[in-house]
């Protein structure tokens, strides 16, 4: 048995170009194998922590090498919980529609939760930073309503950049990337682009 977990930042269900796409991908890794097994984190269902005051506090304490007590050790916990859920799957799938150039709020809330010392990545004075998520593979789905291929816009793009850096730096090294572009087109040219789009999500399902 195998464990995708897919991560869904669009809340716009059906009408969402990254969802679509990232249906694709499921519905043919369910089909690969009856054991399969795929747990969705809808994030704008999802109730995540603040990263408040006192949760940065405990961060800071572990990267000092102390451990997080009493109230920092509380909201702590939380956090460790959802890093845990999300580190207990074997592969990965991001379906992310581009908000002003970048990722969602939410998307961005939850990598924050998660992007923590001692939990997905590791530092020391000798070695730095180091990825503790390692050994799996990741799919993204990046949906974008214009074209960003070219050289004079693609620096305008913070959306897979970002991604491909932070998930990186956590330990990802299988990195897929589907990109859905433009979707603001006419009716005819975004099915095509959402056609080819599919393609490569199923061919990176299949691996």
């Amino acid at each position: 048995m195998s464990k995708l977990l897919y991560i869904e930042s669009s809340p716009r269900k059906e009408s969402s170009a990254s969802t679509e796409v990232a249906q694709s991908f499921i519905d043919t890794f369910k089909q690969a194998d009856a054991s399969h097994e795929v747990e969705t984190l809808n994030l704008w269902e999802m109730a995540l922590p603040e990263f408040d005051g006192e949760r940065i506090a405990a961060k800071y304490s572990l990267l000092h090498g102390q451990m997080p007590v009493d109230d920092e050790a509380r909201g702590w916990e939380a956090i460790t919980k959802i890093t845990e859920q999300f580190k207990a799957a074997d592969s990965y799938l991001f379906s992310i529609p581009m908000w002003n150039f970048s990722i969602p709020y939410k998307l961005k809330h939850f990598i924050d939760l998660i992007t923590q010392p001692g939990l997905t990545f590791s530092f020391s004075p000798e070695t730095g930073y180091q990825g503790m998520v390692t050994g799996k593979p990741v799919s993204v789905i990046y949906a974008r309503g214009g074209d960003y291929s070219g050289a004079e816009v693609s620096a305008m793009d913070f959306q897979k950049t970002y991604m491909q850096m932070i998930l990186g730096f956590i330990g990802f090294e299988e990195i897929n990337s589907v990109v859905v572009e433009p979707t603001l087109a006419d009716p005819e040219s975004r099915e095509k682009t959402i056609t080819a789009a599919k393609e490569l999500a199923v061919a990176f399902a299949n691996q």
